[in-house]
This record gives C-alpha cells, structure tokens and sequence, in this order.
C-alpha cells in the first residue's frame, strides 16, 4: 500500500495516519529517549541529539515507506508503525511499530496500535500471517505482543549487539485464524 492510498486508522484517540512534511517540528519535540533507544537495541550511551536534518530524514523516510504510519496520541505525533517485507504471494509480512515518547509507555497504547494495524493485516490486506522481531530484554513489548495472540517462534541467538553486550531476538508470529479466534478480529 503506497503513500497516497494509505487508510487512516483511529481508535478513539489514537490514530495511525500518513506522515507528512509538517510532522518534523513533533518528531523534534520527541527528541531521543535513552531508554527508549534501548528497547530498540541501541546502547543508551550511542544516543545522539535528535537534529533538525535528522527530524526531516525520519519523516522523508516515513513519507516514502509504503504501508507506513505515524502515530498520533491525542493529537500529537507519538510513534510509527508499519508493515515491511510484505510477500502477497504468501500472504505474509512483519510489523514494526514503536512510541517515541517515553511517558506514554505502559498506558495500553502499544496494545491498541497492534489491533489497529493487526485489524490492517489481516482485514483489509488478507495477510494469512504476521511476524516480528523483538530484542530478548523489551519485556514490556514482549507482553504487549502476548496479551494480542503473539507467540514466540524462536530466536536467533545473539544477534543484537547493545554496547559491548550480545542479546537474542525473540521471533513472534500471529496466524489469521488464530487473531480471529482470540475475538479481536
């Protein structure tokens, strides 16, 4: 799904919408989280000040990525999410989503933008099954993915170098029937 056919996806006051060139000035406001560049595999000690250019490359990416949202909490910009390596002959692809803002985590957002885009794959894109990839030590996605109908699969072993230290990512995986069975379909 290109840019320009992208739906948006609301549930209350949270919505998954395309990115545009005026979200610059809210991913600055996000800035960069130590922590939450940990949960992605980044070594707190490896953060760098999040500058103007860098606000504009994240967005221009964003912006270019087919299947890909910003999210917005309450009318401010507060993550990403998006399906990547989508295999339509398969009927299959993997998920990425992250909130940016470090004060939001915990609130059950994470939870609701995977039905969001769960509801995406599964309905609207006829996805048969959905992966993704989570470092061994984000407990708290890994329970967000859980609580979903996310099973681990497997993992690749030390596959994750944050600092000088080497960590598993978990592989999880979703069917169609099982989503639908769980009663979130």
């Amino acid at each position: 799904m290109t840019q320009t056919d992208l739906p948006i996806l609301e549930d209350g006051d949270l919505r998954l919408r395309k990115a545009r060139a005026s979200d610059v000035q809210g991913r600055l406001d996000l800035g960069t989280s130590p922590e939450i560049a940990h949960m992605f595999g980044v070594h707190p000690d490896d953060c760098t000040v999040l500058t103007q250019r860098s606000a504009e490359d994240w967005v221009t990416s964003r912006i270019k990525t087919p299947n890909c949202w910003v999210v917005d909490h309450q009318d401010r910009l507060i993550g990403d999410a998006f399906f990547h390596t989508v295999d339509t002959r398969d009927r299959r692809a993997s998920l990425a989503l992250g909130i940016l803002d470090p004060a939001l985590l915990g609130q059950g957002l994470g939870t609701r933008m995977l039905h969001l885009l769960l509801n995406q794959g599964f309905g609207t894109m006829k996805l048969h099954r959905i992966a993704l990839r989570v470092i061994e030590y984000n407990a708290r996605a890994i329970a967000a993915y859980r609580k979903v109908g996310f099973v681990a699969e497997g993992r690749e072993r030390q596959s994750a170098r944050v600092g000088n230290i080497w960590y598993d990512d978990i592989i999880m995986g979703l069917l169609a029937p099982e989503y639908r069975r769980a009663g979130a379909a």
